[in-house]
C-alpha cells in the first residue's frame, strides 16, 4: 500500500466494488461530472471497466482509497493515460460522498504524484477538471499543480457546456509531502 499522511492507495478489492457502485457510480450528478461522458446505469453483474481493474493494462492504474486510521474504503485514484515514451500521466480521484471535505482529496493527489514521479519515473502528471470544481483545484494547487489553461465549454455535463482547467506539474518542480511513502 502507498501511504499519505491522512490516506493509503491499495489495490482494488471484490468488496470495494458494490459500494463504490453505489456511492460513486449510481450518483447521476457527480458520475457526469468526473467521467467525461453521459451516464448510463450499469447492471450490477457486468464487469464494469471503472469499478473492475484488469491488472494488464499497462496506462491505467486504478487504486482503492482507504483511511489510514481504520483502512474504512473512502473512494477511488488512478493514474490514467500513461504515455511510457513521453514519461507523462493523467491522475484523477473520486471520494465517497461521506470522505469529502476532510482533506483527503489533497493527500491522495500527494500520494499519486509520488507513485507517478518516484515508483514510475515520470517527468510530468496532469489533471483536467470541471473549473467548478473547486476541491479539485485547491488539491492540485496544494501539491504545485500550476493552471495552464482552460478549455471553454469543452465539457457537456447535464445539459450545459462547462469550462475544463488544464494543470500540471512536473518532476522537476515537484515538493514531496513530508510522510508520504
Amino acid at each position: 500500500m502507498l501511504k499519505g499522511n491522512k490516506v493509503g492507495l491499495r489495490a482494488r478489492h471484490a468488496d470495494d466494488i458494490p459500494v463504490l457502485r453505489t456511492e460513486l457510480y449510481n450518483d447521476v450528478v457527480n458520475a457526469a461530472r468526473a467521467e467525461g461522458g453521459p451516464w448510463r446505469p450499469v447492471s450490477p453483474e457486468s464487469k464494469d471497466p471503472r469499478l473492475f481493474v484488469d491488472d494488464k493494462e499497462e496506462g491505467h492504474v486504478a487504486f482503492s482509497v482507504v483511511e489510514l486510521d481504520g483502512s474504512a474504503l473512502v473512494g477511488t485514484a488512478t493514474l490514467w493515460g500513461i504515455d511510457t515514451h513521453n514519461r507523462s500521466a493523467h491522475i484523477g480521484l473520486g471520494l465517497l460522498p461521506s470522505a469529502r471535505g476532510k482533506g483527503y482529496g489533497t493527500d491522495v493527489v500527494a500520494v499519486l504524484c509520488q507513485y507517478g514521479f518516484v515508483v514510475r519515473g515520470l517527468h510530468r502528471l496532469q489533471i483536467e477538471t470541471l473549473a467548478d470544481n473547486d476541491a479539485m483545484l485547491r488539491s492540485a494547487e496544494r501539491n504545485g499543480f500550476v493552471r495552464e489553461g482552460v478549455l471553454r465549454s469543452s465539457a457537456w455535463v447535464m445539459g450545459e457546456f462547462l469550462d475544463e482547467v488544464l494543470l500540471g506539474l512536473l518532476a522537476e518542480d515537484w515538493k514531496p509531502s513530508p510522510g508520504a511513502a
